[in-house]
């Protein structure tokens, strides 16, 4: 069987992040990637892919940044088109908004290895209904898509959504223990007493929870094979 191909639409904005990001995805994801770097404004010249993966960013959903319309326009377009999309963090954030909802900044900051509750969905096939993943976000989807479906969630709210062949998560299932790490470590808005705590809850006990949330790629590459075959046969 041909390998998937997707577009991985790399919404990092640093050198750095750009690097780590392409780096984590090309990990776990099992399919060959094209990348885009957003901030960059580099986009797809098209849309023969099977399906599309959007990243994390420092950006906000809701910034008036030419990259961000643009990626926004794209991602709709996409989604009109049938294409299977994973939005992750600021990826489900634009996700969200790309299909009609709505995402706003949060009161507080969410950050560190967290407890997560999950719906049945066909996402998190074989991952605990309660699941430990690792978050850092300060923006939020506080109203759905039309016709989506809340499938993950905790006490700081949506965590994850389905409308048609579109998915998002709030959380990273793709960082490992490095990237956890340099992440809280940026995050000088933050009180040196909570970041403390979140490095020393960087464990490898903690870590190999979360992988078990890692799951979900491969539920979304079996999901895009599956469109795919039906768009074929």
């Amino acid at each position: 069987m041909t390998r998937l191909r997707l577009a991985l639409l790399n919404a990092s904005q640093s050198e750095e992040g750009i690097h780590t990001t392409n780096r984590n995805f090309r990990r776990e994801l099992d399919a060959d990637l094209a990348e885009f770097v957003l901030s960059r404004d580099q986009l797809p010249p098209d849309f023969d892919f099977d399906g599309v993966v959007v990243t994390g960013s420092a950006a906000s959903a809701y910034w008036d940044e030419p990259w961000i319309r643009a990626a926004t326009e794209w991602v709709r377009e996409a989604d009109d088109r049938g294409l299977p999309i994973l939005g992750v963090c600021f990826g489900h954030q634009l996700l969200a908004a790309a299909l009609g909802g709505s995402v706003e900044a949060m009161d507080g900051y969410e950050i560190g290895y967290r407890e997560i509750e999950r719906s049945n969905s066909l996402l998190f096939e074989g991952i605990d209904d309660r699941f430990t993943a690792f978050t850092t976000h300060g923006d939020a989807v506080t109203e759905l898509p039309e016709d989506a479906t809340i499938i993950a969630e905790n006490d700081y709210g949506i965590h994850g959504f389905r409308a048609g062949h579109a998915f998002g998560v709030q959380f990273h299932p793709e960082y490992d223990m490095a990237t956890a790490t340099a992440v809280t470590q940026r995050k000088d808005f933050l009180e040196d007493e909570r970041i403390e705590s979140v490095l020393e809850g960087i464990t490898d006990e903690n870590y190999a929870a979360a992988c078990k949330s890692k799951q979900l790629f491969q539920n979304f590459t079996d999901y895009t094979r599956a469109v795919r075959a039906d768009a074929t046969a």
